[in-house]
């Protein structure tokens, strides 16, 4: 997708529906994949094809390489947001249902929020943005309490923690992103942060001891189909996307894609995935969804700049 002073609305709909779509949907890819390859090495795979895609791209393009400060700052932002937010975004997603799991990392915003009161310093706590917070925290109560009889099961506690600790670190990398020198072009440092966090992740299934015993012919085609969808739609294609439209519409109406993707993850997760949706799961999904709603249209002290064009993915996912 080419940027022009007019792009035709078509583009418009196009990009939009890939990151409402596409990235909802890499919830069910990963639930598929962890399936049959162990999580962090399917990470790894996902993002070290994606970031090196993305950074030799760029480098024939003429785009300078970064520094080795901005290295050092990348390969911490990776440790952040690849290793702890998507690392365990694919381990927990063996235990919790993808559409789930999409709705526990909806609650970044809420985190983010936070880091901006306690470490940025950029936002107070006013009752509005409190009633945000104690929202998205009651939507996560109600999807992991055993206590509550909501008719279907609670999360798994250990998947319920793994998510929540993906999100407080994905928070962390955004306020730390705002404070640390990386390349001036934000693809570069999305390209270089992906290829960091994808040899990263590498390591970290290594160390865990994730390539004993897997066989990449045991593999079925489903799963590197689910592999391949991540790579090339949830990384690469959604990635274009949402630096297309960050060129082209306001930052407020690119950010829309946090209310949808959980909501399509769900669905996506219940018509192929054979997920329920139980009265549990409407209830935890809609306080989240208000939560972001209340959360992100409350006023800041100052503008804060856009985090990083992956932090969308995930999403969130990416990670999706």
């Amino acid at each position: 997708m080419e940027a022009s002073s007019h792009p035709a609305k078509w583009k418009f709909l196009l990009a939009f529906g890939i990151i409402y779509f596409v990235w909802g949907s890499t919830f069910l890819a990963i639930r598929v994949g962890v399936r049959e390859v162990p999580p962090f090495l399917l990470a790894g795979m996902r993002f070290v094809v994606a970031g090196f895609a993305l950074y030799a791209w760029l480098r024939v393009k003429g785009t300078p390489s970064p520094t080795k400060r901005e290295w050092g700052s990348a390969t911490l932002l990776a440790v952040l947001i690849f290793v702890l937010d998507y690392g365990l975004l694919f381990w927990a997603e063996q235990e919790v249902p993808s559409g789930i799991a999409a709705v526990m990392m909806a609650t970044i915003p809420a985190f983010m929020a936070l880091a901006d009161i306690l470490i940025l310093k950029n936002q107070r706590l006013t009752g509005k943005l409190a009633l945000g917070l104690v929202g998205g925290i009651a939507g996560v109560a109600v999807l992991v309490s055993h206590s509550a009889n909501f008719g279907d099961a609670p999360i798994a506690p250990i998947g319920a923690t793994a998510l929540i600790i993906s999100a407080v670190s994905w928070s962390i990398a955004s306020a730390l992103t705002r404070k640390l020198p990386l390349p001036a072009t934000k693809a570069m440092s999305s390209g270089a942060q992906m290829l960091a966090g994808g040899v990263l992740l590498m390591i970290t299934a290594g160390a865990l001891g994730e390539f004993r015993g897997f066989h990449l012919q045991a593999v079925s085609v489903k799963a590197w189909l689910a592999l391949a969808y991540l790579i090339v739609a949830g990384s690469i294609v959604g990635f274009t996307a949402y630096v297309w439209l960050l060129h082209h519409e306001s930052p407020t109406k690119v950010g829309t894609y946090a209310y949808v993707n959980p909501i399509v993850a769900v669905i996506v997760g219940y018509l192929l995935g054979g997920e329920s949706i139980g009265p549990r799961t409407i209830v935890g999904t809609l306080l989240v969804l208000v939560s972001i709603l209340v959360i992100t249209i409350t006023p800041r002290k100052r503008s804060s700049p856009a985090i990083s064009e992956m932090q969308a993915q995930t999403s969130l996912e990416t990670e999706n």
